[in-house]
């Protein structure tokens, strides 16, 4: 019974502080408001009144005509050479990539002519011959990517090695 009494008494002493708390804050005066300045919208014809207006760019800072010599043609038939061998071997993947799955579904391989003697027997299954392949080809084609990048960076333009 005393501790349900303590806890009553303090319940009620809680509730008479917090009733004195906010009757004291009801007959104090509030605060003055903040005016605050709207906010300015600045429209077309603002802009000549202000001055000169930033421009994206500037006259300054424009880039410079490309004044450098040619590629040299030399190194652009070198590129192009090596461009075309890599896009080679990139198709003969593709050919094998589509002979190996016609042949892991079932059907005959384009290249079917009977027996191939140049090939040897494969142990691997099947998907680790396409997965191999396919690394294969990213491969190509990131040498072909940076290829024609360290030819961009040279000068080369991409239509002079088509």
């Amino acid at each position: 019974m005393p501790r349900s009494l303590s806890s009553a008494l303090l319940l009620t002493f809680f509730a008479a502080v917090s009733a004195a708390a906010e009757s004291q804050d009801s007959t104090a005066s509030p605060p003055p408001a903040e005016t605050k300045k709207p906010k300015k919208v600045w429209t077309n014809e603002d802009i000549p009144a202000r001055g000169a207006v930033s421009v994206v760019g500037d006259a300054k800072n424009k880039p410079k005509p490309d004044s450098s010599k040619p590629a040299n043609a030399q190194y652009v038939a070198s590129v192009r050479k090596q461009l075309d061998k890599l896009q080679g071997e990139i198709s003969d993947i593709g050919k094998q990539l589509v002979d190996l799955k016609n042949f892991s579904s079932g059907e005959p391989s384009a290249s079917a002519s009977g027996v191939q003697l140049n090939k040897a027997y494969q142990r691997e299954p099947i998907e680790v011959q396409m997965r191999a392949l396919q690394d294969k080809k990213k491969d190509l084609e990131s040498k072909v990517d940076a290829l024609l990048d360290e030819a961009r960076k040279k000068g080369v333009d991409s239509s002079q090695l088509r």
